[in-house]
């Protein structure tokens, strides 16, 4: 396929999605759909985009422990949802299909929503990628994205440098949070969050739960929960 716009008739066959294509978000959807046979593709300013196959220790190893990260603070904060791999409907040219996510539900003042064909649609609060061979597009081309449509946080992990940005959205930019005398990054967004990035880049999954049970047993933590009990509360 060429990297023009590729038109489509309902009377044929649809064509395949492949990398370079450019489409509409509607486009992409549907012939996304058709491709039961594949688990991740994304568009990224109006450019489809496939990812390399996954390796285990590049890729799906430490995707389940980012993930067990963020699950188990959203086990411990009501209000909260995580969520792997689901596709984002944030603009007009971008549904990416971040790693993982994490929001605040809408009925508790969250900033996204859940459509009634149950995709993501806005900017959830936080968004994680791990990447190896897609480090160029999550920091550039998804980075820019997610700023621009206001994801408050992002977390990308660089496998192969074994290093972890986390950014902040302050003033419309993305800012690198300052870890503190611990070396522990604290999410602003969601109190209590607390990471020890050593121990994930280690994969000390014990090491990395231990340190979100002190965050989650902060006095902070206790009052987002409180301030998160009601409905459309304010944060």
């Amino acid at each position: 396929m060429s990297s023009a716009a590729i038109p489509l008739d309902p009377e044929h066959e649809l064509p395949m999605l492949e990398a370079g294509d450019r489409l509409s978000l509607g486009d992409f959807e549907r012939l996304y759909k058709r491709m039961r046979q594949v688990n991740k593709i994304e568009l990224i300013e109006g450019v489809v985009h496939v990812p390399s196959p996954v390796r285990v220790m590049h890729h799906g190893y430490p995707h389940s422990n980012l993930s067990a990260f963020l699950t188990v603070y959203a086990g411990a904060t009501p209000g909260i949802l995580p969520a792997d791999n689901s596709s984002v409907r944030l603009d007009l040219d971008n549904e990416p299909q971040p790693d993982a996510v994490l929001f605040v539900q809408p009925n508790r003042g969250g900033q996204c929503r859940i459509t009634a064909d149950d995709y993501i649609e806005g900017a959830p609060e936080l968004v994680a990628e791990v990447a190896s061979s897609s480090v160029s597009i999550d920091m550039n081309a998804k980075l820019n994205t997610y700023r621009r449509n206001g994801v408050r946080e992002y977390i990308v992990w660089r496998v192969q440098n074994r290093k972890i940005d986390w950014f902040v959205l302050r003033e419309g930019q993305y800012v690198a949070l300052t870890p503190d005398g611990r070396g522990l990054l604290h999410s602003e967004v969601f109190p209590g969050l607390w990471l020890d990035p050593a121990a994930l880049v280690a994969g000390d999954l014990k090491g990395v739960l231990a340190v979100l049970q002190e965050g989650i047993a902060t006095p902070e933590h206790t009052a987002f929960v409180a301030r998160l009990s009601s409905p459309a509360a304010p944060r």
